[in-house]
């Protein structure tokens, strides 16, 4: 049955261009344009062109060639219509494809997407972000015509001069100028997460029946490293507690929460006061608080479970404050303390936390003031592994336990080291 539909259909056409033959095979409609398609090759001479019409053809009879010409980026934005995705995961995945996708094989047809395209894009990133060929270029701040080198001229207040000159030494004048490139390779676990959205979109594509196979499932990836966190010394954490506290109390207890429980920084934001048994020493993780395309977002933690974490008593000593400095607050507005209420804000009734970027941003600035290298993210690891217990009820940290017998927050930053 299926020899006889092969040769009733037409066997496509050889004709001769210039001076090589091209053969042209009907190959169905093209699912996403509508438009039929022809598979397409040329040939030095009649006979090899009639041995490229057979093997065309063979294809076509078994399926084995890809269904459309749609390209490896109509693919991938068509993957993230359909994909199920928390927003933040879903727009990391789309700022992947704008700078390193799109650009590099976003017009290849994905029929032509093989295992040496992915690996060669993958090599080129680990040398370079933007791909450079390696020559000696300049990184332009703007583009189109501009003037590579120029000042930034910072005018005294009240009337300029008559002639329109200053002296730019003492007026603290800044030189601007284009840089020479200098490579910054992409992180494997960067690239890791590109390959993670080309395979599935071209799983999509497998599912779609666009094409047949997925040759991202072949390539070779980089490798994951094993973790190297880098957190600060116990000195320079005892130094950037007590910077903390100078600063506020809020800011204090922000910075102490994050260097006793190691919660990370969404977590720590989406915690309101229900989330607390004082009595107990104990509080519940179960969201995190991030910030997606101008708007805030309540979700699961990035394990997608609620975990428990004990505080010794100094924390718990923290907490009382931190409240008793909440409640007196909101009772000067003439409102009544309430249990949803988040523990970090700048709003008068506590409704919103801080912004996850100025967290960041703070904890960075202070740190630099201190003359420390460190972020926030590293002040979680502050945490030793000889206190096991992380599963559900996690130990008091090192930090902590040198802390216990505190009487006071401010007099426990001393202790910390």
């Amino acid at each position: 049955m299926a020899k006889a539909a092969a040769e009733r259909r037409p066997k496509g056409s050889i004709r001769l261009r210039g001076g090589t033959y091209q053969v042209r095979i009907y190959a169905g409609v093209d699912p996403v344009t509508g438009k039929p398609r022809y598979l397409t090759e040329t040939a030095r001479d009649e006979k090899e062109a009639q041995r490229v019409q057979r093997r065309l053809l063979t294809e076509v009879d078994e399926k084995r060639h890809a269904r459309t010409n749609a390209t490896l980026g109509a693919a991938v934005d068509a993957w993230l219509r359909v994909h199920e995705a928390e927003e933040n995961t879903r727009k990391g995945y789309e700022t992947h494809a704008r700078l390193y996708i799109k650009p590099a094989l976003g017009d290849v047809p994905i029929g032509n997407i093989n295992a040496q395209l992915l690996e060669e894009l993958y090599a080129q990133l680990r040398r370079c972000r933007i791909r450079c060929d390696g020559k000696v270029k300049i990184d332009h701040r703007v583009d189109g015509q501009h003037v590579c080198r120029t000042t930034r001229h910072k005018r005294p207040p009240g009337r300029p001069r008559a002639d329109g000159h200053h002296d730019c030494k003492k007026a603290g004048c800044v030189e601007i100028e284009c840089p020479p490139h200098v490579c910054q390779p992409l992180s494997a676990s960067t690239i890791r997460q590109i390959h993670i959205a080309i395979s599935s979109a071209l799983s999509t594509a497998v599912r779609w029946e666009w094409i047949k196979s997925n040759p991202a499932t072949v390539a070779k990836k980089p490798r994951q490293a094993a973790p190297e966190p880098d957190p600060p010394s116990a000195e320079e954490a005892a130094r950037i507690l007590a910077a903390s506290w100078e600063q506020d109390d809020t800011w204090g207890t922000f910075v102490w929460l994050t260097l006793v429980t190691g919660m990370r920084r969404a977590e720590l934001l989406a915690l309101r006061w229900d989330d607390f048994d004082l009595a107990d020493g104990i509080v519940e993780i179960r969201r995190n608080y991030v910030w997606v395309n101008g708007r805030s977002i309540e979700k699961a933690t990035k394990t997608h479970r609620m975990r428990r974490i004990s505080l010794d008593e100094a924390t718990v000593e923290v907490m009382h404050a931190h409240h008793e400095q909440y409640a007196a607050a909101v009772r000067e507005l003439g409102e009544t303390p309430t249990s949803r209420a988040f523990l970090f804000s700048h709003e008068p009734l506590y409704d919103r936390p801080y912004h996850p970027d100025a967290v960041t941003h703070r904890y960075t600035k202070m740190c630099a003031r201190l003359g420390i290298d460190s972020h926030l993210h590293a002040l979680r690891h502050c945490r030793q592994p000889n206190f096991s217990r992380r599963a559900s009820i996690c130990a008091p940290s090192p930090a902590a336990s040198a802390t216990r017998a505190a009487v006071s927050r401010r007099s426990a930053s001393t202790r910390l080291g």
